[in-house]
């Protein structure tokens, strides 16, 4: 068997681990190299201006009577004393005329650089000393050089040059560099040993979370994440996963009520269809088979089978408008009196009601609503307490009442009233109640889910209070307008 090295997962190129670990490593690594460089600037700056202190120190102290009969063309025909300079360094002189002079004496040293003349005179004008500055020689060597101006009683002889390669000064500079390049490469080495199990431990939480989700699916969606895990971003994302797991978990919950709604639906819209169509079907064989030729029996027929064609129209065109309003549930709205609305449809009201008592008490009420839409939800209510009252002792009262925000249009009857358990689904579609709304004496079950409907796009509200034996009440409330 051939064993494989795996890298820790924190390792692949594609993690977060890495990622995070590669970025934090390579500003670290910038931030090294930049203090490195400095330092190497800092260093070498340091070296040569310390350099240059002691070469001018050594040019203060020399006598200044040696340079007096310096000759223009570089000999000491006199030198009073001895001279004491590293072997590295060489010595110069340039007169007020320009001429530079090596004062140099021993076989192995070099030539001195030569500067340009202004620099020789900006020094014997100012007579002050510059600190140092860089040149090269014959050879292409880099020099350090140091000037001095020397004067006797007040009297300018010239410019003293001392000069030294600047080669040992760059190579100490640059060993330091190196130096710390290997102290930073070595410290970025156990930083990456050091941050893999660090960085590992922190994305401990996040691990989690994604094992968590992992494990859901459709039928587990209410399952909790782990929080709080002890850091900020992960405790949003976890907050923010659970939000979106609820909220998927509603929808699914939406559709599989719509699903069941739409299968009530269709089975209750095919049962309320065919239930007159077999009627009318009945009443057709009853009629092939010989009826039609007996007068009473043609007209019974024809009387059953236009009520059930009634029926089916009502019904069809009950669908349509559930469809159309289902599809855009907004209309048009005018500012009207409403109360004028109900005083327009009493005669008809009192017509449908028979013998009932019908009795309004109407305020003036000012809102927006669709004249038309806002008579069928008045018919509507009112067929309903038709339907559910005595024909003799039955009693329905219409109440409008306003003030400064709503406007409340109530239609209350003394029929058998709807038990408890059915009221919160008397606006379902094709829902009726066993005791108050059978299909002998109700329609199909969609007048009153229709009524919310148009209620509800005129922006109004619609409730129901009931008691079994003692009536209901329907509350349709709009906002008023002054």
């Amino acid at each position: 068997m051939k064993w494989r090295f795996r890298l820790p997962a924190v390792l692949t190129p594609r993690s977060l681990g890495f990622q995070l670990l590669s970025r934090s490593l390579l500003v670290i690594a910038v931030i090294l190299l930049f203090i490195g460089i400095l330092q190497y600037v800092v260093m070498r700056e340091f070296l040569f201006t310390n350099k240059a202190e002691t070469m001018q120190n050594q040019l203060v102290t020399m006598p200044r009577d040696i340079f007096v009969n310096v000759d223009s063309e570089g000999g000491n025909s006199r030198l009073r004393g001895p001279l004491f300079f590293l072997p590295d360094m060489t010595l110069a002189f340039a007169d007020p005329s320009g001429n530079v002079s090596n004062l140099t004496t021993w076989p192995e040293a070099r030539t001195p650089p030569t500067l340009p003349r202004d620099q020789y005179d900006e020094v014997m004008k100012k007579k002050k000393r510059l600190n140092y500055t860089i040149a090269r020689d014959e050879l292409g060597t880099e020099q350090l050089v140091v000037l001095q101006p020397i004067d006797i009683r007040g009297r300018m002889l010239g410019v003293a040059q001392l000069s030294t390669s600047t080669a040992p000064l760059q190579e100490v500079a640059l060993r330091q560099l190196l130096t710390f390049l290997a102290l930073a490469l070595l410290a970025l080495l156990l930083g990456l040993l050091a941050f893999i199990p660090v960085i590992r431990r922190t994305l401990v939480p996040l691990s989690t979370i994604v094992e968590t989700v992992g494990r859901i699916d459709a039928g587990s969606l209410d399952e909790k994440l782990p929080v709080p895990q002890g850091q900020l971003e992960i405790d949003r994302l976890a907050h923010s996963l659970e939000g979106m797991l609820e909220r998927l978990d509603a929808s699914f919950a939406a559709e599989k009520e719509a699903k069941e709604q739409m299968r009530r639906f269709i089975a209750d819209a095919s049962h309320e269809l065919r239930t007159p169509l077999t009627s009318i079907h009945g009443f057709l064989e009853v009629l092939l088979r010989g009826a039609m030729h007996q007068p009473n029996q043609l007209q019974k027929a024809l009387t059953s089978m236009y009520g059930e064609s009634e029926r089916i129209n009502k019904l069809v065109n009950d669908l349509l408008l559930l469809a159309k309003m289902d599809r855009a549930p907004n209309m048009e709205l005018h500012e009207g009196e409403l109360d004028a609305v109900v005083i327009e449809m009493e005669p008809q009201l009192r017509l449908l009601a028979g013998n009932r008592e019908v009795t309004l008490r109407l305020d003036a009420a000012r809102c927006k609503f669709n004249s038309d839409k806002m008579k069928q939800v008045v018919l509507n209510l009112f067929h309903n307490a038709v339907q559910h009252t005595d024909p003799e002792h039955g009693r329905i009262a219409i109440t409008l009442t306003a003030d400064r925000q709503h406007v409340e249009l109530a239609v209350a009857d003394n029929g058998t009233g709807i038990p408890a358990e059915h009221v919160p689904h008397i606006f379902d579609r094709f829902y009726r109640s066993e005791s108050s709304r059978t299909r002998k004496s109700g329609g199909a079950g969609l007048g009153l889910s229709i009524t919310k409907l148009i209620v509800e796009a005129m922006n109004g509200t619609i409730r129901v209070e009931s008691r079994t034996g003692e009536g209901t009440v329907f509350f349709v409330k709009f906002p008023a307008i002054p």
